[in-house]
């Protein structure tokens, strides 16, 4: 995906005022050997490149004043109320080097699983997406979980799911076999929690 940008060379809150005024969103791009770049881009064009899932986990191809580079977004800022970028990082790219990034998690087969065909049961999606480790040519845009053979009581963990060629799985807080999704009966605990006190009525009245 590419995505174009100009060298900024004014800097300040006054500057970055008057670009967001002229409809241009200030940046940053840092990392590898070179020097941290200051950048401006269409403030517009970034908004809606923002609602693209890809645009955060993909590797950008940014060209500024016409060089090109490897590029991931890192961060961006959005005003408080207003449908405005303020803020947008960039992180050069080795391709030579992992890069550690989030890739989003897209569930397949959910309805077609036991869990929901045969008990009517819900699933539960406990994670939208996953860290990862991978070379910057490896870095899928997505990782697919299946959970078409998931039933009533069961979970799908990390454990479970087979990940691209390159790219492994980045653990955090302790947990090295999270929970990627679970299904539980229709109604699950509140149900049986209403249902108790229902028959410890009809349990008085008979007395």
């Amino acid at each position: 995906m590419k995505v174009v940008a100009f060298a900024r060379k004014e800097l300040g809150t006054g500057a970055s005022r008057r670009q967001r005024n002229a409809g241009m969103t200030p940046g940053i791009v840092y990392g590898g050997t070179e020097a941290p770049v200051s950048i401006s881009l269409d403030a517009n064009a970034l908004f809606y490149a923002l609602k693209k899932e890809s645009f955060h986990s993909s590797i950008l191809d940014l060209e500024i004043d016409g060089k090109s580079e490897k590029v991931l977004l890192r961060d961006f800022q959005m005003h408080a109320y207003k449908q405005q970028v303020l803020h947008a990082d960039f992180q050069r790219v080795d391709p030579n080097q992992k890069i550690h990034t989030k890739v989003p998690v897209h569930f397949v087969n959910g309805d077609a699983s036991p869990a929901v065909k045969l008990s009517h049961g819900i699933i539960s999606h406990v994670t939208s997406e996953l860290d990862v480790s991978c070379l910057p040519g490896d870095l899928p845009e997505f990782i697919e979980v299946d959970l078409g053979n998931l039933e009533v009581g069961h979970s799908i963990h990390l454990a479970d799911i087979k990940l691209p060629k390159g790219v492994s799985a980045v653990q955090h807080g302790g947990d090295e076999n999270p929970t990627i999704a679970t299904a539980t009966a229709p109604g699950g605990a509140a149900a049986a929690a209403d249902a108790a006190p229902a028959e410890g009525a009809e349990e008085g009245e008979a007395k």
